[in-house]
């Protein structure tokens, strides 16, 4: 399983890459069920693999000047916020056995993976259905930022990067050209991930260092792969096939966590 691990972690690369987000959503799962890692502790090393990974992404499309900065700023400081404030204070009060339906009993485990489950059904229908048309108005830095408030509590709580909701917003709320859009979605992945890792550090998480950079860098080539595909391919007609993928991976982890467990 663990062979199989490794050649899935080139994907979360990829999808970074190509379409600036979705990537994010499979590391959860991949450390889970293909690695054995506990998913509370999973969420940690998914911050760490996504934040280098888009950080490195980042720079590239920085340089290319499809990074919009004032934008990514707007959105990306009460996602911090509130991203941190879901590490150090909601995740850790959640105690391990929440409640009994019947003869299944919803451990934290449990809730957050079906929680992840329901994240990437929402993310597949984004994929699958395509991205709003960009709004060509002036920037709503607003509704930028509320939504910026929820992205950090996804990724505060699920390890996700949250690039399924960071493009429509950019695109739809700050007039955001598509490819400028990808960019600056890595940008805003990468702070959001690597903030709250630090976080996680800070609070005595324990980590297997050389695991987490092997996976890192894997990532990492998937992500030139992606990026090098994209200038040959539309990512957005690629998204569909990708959200189908994204849809069938959210019911498998129902089935497996409620009825396989």
């Amino acid at each position: 399983m663990e062979i199989l691990g490794y050649i899935a972690a080139i994907a979360i690369g990829i999808t970074l890459g190509l379409i600036g987000g979705g990537g994010s959503i499979l590391t959860v799962p991949i450390l889970v069920y293909l690695f054995r890692i506990n998913p509370e502790l999973a969420t940690s090393y998914s911050l760490f693999i996504v934040g280098i990974t888009a950080s490195i992404g980042s720079i590239k499309q920085y340089l290319l000047q499809l990074l919009k900065l004032k934008e990514a700023i707007y959105f990306a400081v009460p996602s911090v916020l509130s991203l941190l404030l879901v590490r150090k204070l909601v995740l850790p009060s959640i105690p391990d056995n929440l409640w009994t339906l019947g003869d299944l009993m919803i451990t934290k485990n449990m809730f957050i993976m079906l929680i992840f489950a329901v994240l990437m059904l929402l993310a597949s229908r984004a994929m699958i259905y395509g991205q709003p048309k960009t709004n060509t108005k002036e920037p709503n830095y607003f509704k930028l930022g509320g939504i910026g408030l929820g992205v950090g509590l996804v990724t505060g709580f699920l390890g996700a990067g949250g690039g399924f909701l960071i493009i429509p917003a950019l695109l739809f709320f700050a007039g955001i050209p598509m490819k400028q859009a990808v960019g600056t979605s890595l940008f805003i992945i990468a702070l959001n991930s690597l903030i709250g890792f630090t976080g996680d550090i800070i609070s005595g998480v324990k980590l297997d260092y050389p695991f987490l950079l092997s996976i890192t860098g894997i990532a990492v080539i998937g992500m030139f792969i992606g990026m090098a595909i994209s200038k040959k391919i539309d990512g957005a007609k690629l998204k569909p096939a990708f959200g189908w993928f994204v849809l069938a991976m959210g019911i498998f982890i129902v089935v497996k966590e409620i009825w396989l467990s």
